[in-house]
């Protein structure tokens, strides 16, 4: 039996929970712990935000731990190796897959999720707030020494996710770059595109973020309830990363400040739906869209980017037994800007 932290209903409070892991297969691995991040997706799917949870649900995808056994297949991994887990724990990896083919694994019609997923045998997917997890080896990644733990931990979801559609566009030196809402994400998505060589500008509400936006590598930081400062804005960017839950209503500001051709990358998920006006595409001609999470090769891109330029979280630690205290800094914004639970 597995020790974890589960949620049984909506808005719930996590208790202590045991469970039946699934029988070790010969290309999986089972990991003891280290620690696990604490991800705003991990808060949707406690409260069902995204449609129905199976509860009781343990959540947690930002995972590193300690291979402690495999199966008889595995190779690629050794039993003592430190490593992490993100938000998908398997798919098909066939060449025949047309996502897969295509490092687009995490829409690959056998993927499962690393908690609230279904294998095909019917088993449920349990996530990393918890002692112990089983994954397909393919989807353990070893961690770069020069990388702690605890600072690991959130580029398995958040670094991941931000970095992948920048490796998709091709950004390059000189890129006009702009991030929304300089959280979890959107303070990972900085050093990235910093690093990268590109122009970056961060977009926030809150003047009290302008001094460590721009430590993590902004070379401009605009208040966008400040209306001047927001106008300065206009066809200003050739990409913008969205990673705050705005609204509808944000959105003509948003396509006003990226230039002809440009693209909108949507990376957080809001409860509520986006609702706008076909013409708004038309007249700027700008394209929206969004980017899942990282796959197989873009994670271990991520890893290797980070650690060759020095590309860290800033984050806040706590005991495993404090994931409720956790959960809830996340729910009330108090978070600067990762929460990371140790067990």
């Amino acid at each position: 039996m597995f020790k974890a932290w589960a949620c049984d209903e909506p808005k719930g409070t996590l208790h202590e929970w045991s469970y039946e892991p699934r029988p070790l297969g010969p290309n999986d691995v089972e990991l003891k712990v280290i620690c696990c991040g604490i991800c705003g997706s991990d808060i949707h799917t406690m409260d069902s935000d995204w449609g129905p949870t199976k509860y009781p649900v343990v959540v947690g995808h930002e995972i590193i731990g300690t291979v402690v056994s495999k199966g008889d297949a595995v190779t690629n991994l050794q039993v003592g190796d430190r490593v992490g887990v993100g938000a998908q724990v398997a798919a098909c990896l066939k060449s025949d897959c047309t996502a897969c083919s295509r490092e687009l694994d995490p829409h690959c019609p056998e993927s499962v999720f690393t908690y609230n997923g279904v294998y095909a045998d019917g088993a449920s997917s349990y996530g990393g707030y918890s002692e112990a997890v089983r994954v397909d080896a393919n989807y353990a990644f070893k961690i770069p020494e020069k990388i702690s733990s605890a600072e690991a931990a959130p580029l398995m979801c958040a670094g991941a996710t931000v970095f992948t559609p920048m490796l998709k566009f091709g950004l390059k030196k000189g890129d006009r770059v702009g991030v929304v809402g300089i959280g979890g994400l959107g303070h990972l998505a900085i050093q990235y595109a910093s690093a990268l060589g590109c122009e970056v500008t961060a977009f926030s509400h809150s003047p009290n973020k302008k001094e460590e936006s721009m430590k993590l590598g902004a070379h401009k930081f605009v208040i966008t309830k400040n209306e001047d400062e927001s106008k300065s804005c206009v066809k200003s960017l050739d990409y913008l990363f969205v990673t705050s839950n705005s609204s509808s209503n944000d959105y003509a500001t948003f396509f006003s400040w990226v230039d002809f051709g440009g693209k909108i990358c949507l990376l957080a998920v809001p409860a509520a739906d986006l609702v706008l006006k076909p013409f708004l595409f038309i007249s700027y001609e700008v394209y929206l869209g969004g980017s899942l999470i990282g796959g197989v090769d873009s994670i271990k891109k991520t890893l290797e980017f980070s650690a060759e330029h020095n590309i860290r979280p800033v984050i806040e630690r706590l005991p495993m037994s404090s994931c409720n205290e956790g959960v809830q800094r996340v729910r009330d914004g108090k978070v600067r800007y990762r929460v990371v639970l140790e067990n």
